[in-house]
């Protein structure tokens, strides 16, 4: 039987048998290599993301020594000052504050207003794709459509793009369970070098506002929303990782699924109109965000089982979205499938708030990959990047 081993390239390659296991055996399940408890199911993983016992942090009202835990190294400070005053860190009062002035620039109307620059812009890079007779689509298309729109948003000038991309990577590191010496050094570094960036260019747009994002929050902190240098900073490199991660990892993780279901890739082929449930159906078939934790603020009961304050809670989505309780045959990719209630961009209070931008994006970069390159094939076996908890590719190398 297949084992929950987030370090084994075998489990790496295909976790999901072994969350049918999991699934099989119980709603909660002590890991001890990470000191978690693993949570399987949609229904409880469901449940989870909007259970107010349950917090993102805990500093709002213990400290480390009353929550029972240790304070990180000193040396991963820079990394902890960025990460933990950025909102999907953050719990109500502060969380709240900080969406509010945040979700402005996500309404529905803005974001439709974005539709024809990404839909051009993925365009371009698709045909860029096809002259050259193909490349890497991870490079090529996956990175630079959603890193150029939320910098665009941002107000990041183009020329200033090119770190962006490895800057998140660093810090996404962390993210990982028990991430090695080597991968914090990585993260703390990035956090220093695009906090110091971020800071610059804050101070340029106090003296020469635009129509960016940086500005508004800036606008907004003038008018006595309370925003502090660090939150907005904290913010910014949040919606650049969370604007693009998932989207990248969901566009080559759901081609190389295509690449290994050539029926349901005719059948989108042929139907256009299929896109938007593809979009869904892909991201819950090979989930981009395979966990998300939550600590344990007062004692809670799963299925019997006290889970004590103090503990970390593993919600394991990449499991939910394939519980059959939930999903007619999920191991089984269906383009096709209208309820489809995957939980990819989590929910509760921290749902989301790119996700309609996500949706748009990962639309018009399929949709104009089948338009403009309608042989689009595997030109080599893609590389698994040697992660877990944000699961992607090195490479998606294709050929047109």
């Amino acid at each position: 039987m297949a084992a929950f081993d987030p370090w084994d390239p075998d489990f790496l390659a295909d976790p999901y048998p072994a969350y049918a296991d999991l699934r099989a055996k119980g709603r909660v399940h002590y890991y001890e290599p990470t000191n978690q408890w693993l949570v399987p199911h949609h229904a409880d993983v469901s449940a989870l993301l909007r259970e107010r016992r349950l917090g993102r942090t805990y500093q709002h009202r213990f400290t480390h020594e009353d929550f029972g835990r240790t304070a990180p190294p000193a040396e991963h400070e820079p990394f902890h000052t960025l990460n933990d005053h950025g909102m999907l860190d953050l719990e109500p009062p502060d969380h709240t504050r900080i969406r509010r002035l945040v979700s402005k620039a996500f309404t529905p109307r803005t974001v439709e207003q974005l539709k024809p620059y990404v839909t051009q812009l993925a365009g371009a890079l698709v045909d860029g794709l096809v002259r050259r007779g193909g490349g890497d689509l991870l490079t090529d298309v996956a990175e630079p459509l959603p890193v150029a729109v939320i910098a665009e948003m941002l107000g990041i000038p183009e020329a200033d793009r090119a770190p962006l991309r490895p800057w998140s990577a660093d810090i996404c590191g962390m993210y990982e369970l028990n991430p090695p010496e080597d991968i914090a050094a990585k993260a703390v570094r990035a956090s220093i070098e695009f906090s110091d960036y971020l800071r610059q260019l804050i101070a340029e747009r106090r003296k020469e506002p635009g129509e960016d994002l940086i500005s508004g929050l800036i606008a907004a902190y003038d008018e006595g929303d309370r925003l502090t240098e660090q939150e907005m900073i904290s913010t910014c490199v949040l919606l650049l990782n969370a604007g693009h991660e998932a989207t990248v990892n969901s566009t080559v993780n759901g081609w190389h699924t295509l690449f290994r279901n050539p029926e349901q890739l005719a059948a989108l082929r042929a139907d256009h109109s299929l896109i938007p449930s593809a979009v869904e159906e892909l991201m819950r078939y090979d989930t981009p965000l395979q966990l998300f934790e939550r600590w344990v603020l007062d004692d809670i009961e799963i299925d019997g089982t006290t889970i004590p304050r103090g503990a970390e809670i593993a919600m394991l989505f990449g499991s939910a979205n394939h519980d059959p309780e939930v999903f007619a045959h999920p191991e089984r990719l269906d383009l096709t499938r209208r309820d489809n209630p995957h939980i990819s961009f989590s929910a509760g209070i921290h749902y989301c708030i790119g996700a309609p931008l996500a949706r748009i994006e990962l639309a018009a970069s399929m949709g104009a990959l089948l338009e403009k390159a309608p042989e689009l094939a595997p030109a080599a076996e893609p590389v698994r990047k040697p992660n877990f908890v944000i699961r992607g590719l090195e490479g998606l190398p294709v050929t047109v």
